[in-house]
């Protein structure tokens, strides 16, 4: 775990779950649980008066489910935004995958056990690379084809203002690397690594990095099953 402070905010309309995360949650160093929320219209509210660094948000709720929750809180969230982390029941979850697209940083197996929750809350909250990346890319292969306009050939439209090094770090992004594997495979330094992916964040209108995996399979960049060109 991380010796930071991070805040964290729960949402599950499943009393039992809820406490199970939260008293998980409490009891270890550096992490504070800020709120707890049943659904998503009241985790929106917390959302916003309690300033979380991390959401557990969720997927399948009654009302406002958790992709409605996640696109309105990052709507009105103020700078620096909440990394939300969605709950899923099972891991080729098409509600994950827009989840994902909305903005959220990554998602989390329900029967995930204590220390795998507490590595997935560090690893969204410090934002240098996916947690479980295999898993992420899976069910982003199940279904960036269906949800996406494939290119056929060339760079996409949505790609052309990258420039060529910002193309190879996406890639490399999309594949689940970390910023100092990307950093000692194009052995560029990681400054260098997070100036080229703040740029291409930027220029995509971008929050996370399971957000540019969904861009690099949906534009055709990086194909399910291969590697992507040049790589």
């Amino acid at each position: 775990m991380t010796s930071a402070h991070i805040k964290v905010l729960v949402v599950d309309d499943q009393f039992l779950i809820r406490a199970g995360l939260v008293g998980v949650l409490r009891a270890a160093p550096g992490i504070e649980v800020v709120g707890e929320a049943g659904d998503g219209a009241e985790a929106v509210e917390l959302a916003a008066s309690a300033r979380p660094d991390v959401i557990l948000m969720d997927i399948r709720m009654p009302g406002m489910n958790g992709i409605t929750a996640t696109e309105r809180i990052l709507a009105e969230a103020a700078d620096p935004p909440p990394r939300i982390l969605v709950l899923t029941t099972f891991d080729l979850d098409e509600y994950v995958y827009g989840a994902l697209r909305a903005g959220a940083a990554g998602f989390l197996l329900k029967d995930s056990g204590p220390e795998r929750l507490l590595a997935a809350v560090a690893a969204v909250d410090s934002g240098d690379a996916l947690f479980a990346p295999s898993v992420t890319r899976r069910l982003v292969e199940a279904f960036a084809v269906r949800s996406g306009a494939v290119a056929d050939a060339g760079v996409p439209p949505d790609l052309a203002a990258l420039t060529g090094r910002e193309l190879e770090v996406l890639k490399l992004i999309a594949r689940g690397l970390s910023n100092a594997e990307i950093a000692d495979r194009l052995y560029i330094s990681e400054a260098t690594v997070k100036t080229h992916l703040n740029r291409t964040m930027n220029k995509l209108d971008l929050d996370t990095r399971a957000q540019a995996v969904v861009i690099a399979y949906e534009t055709g960049l990086v194909t399910p099953g291969g590697s992507g060109a040049g790589l």
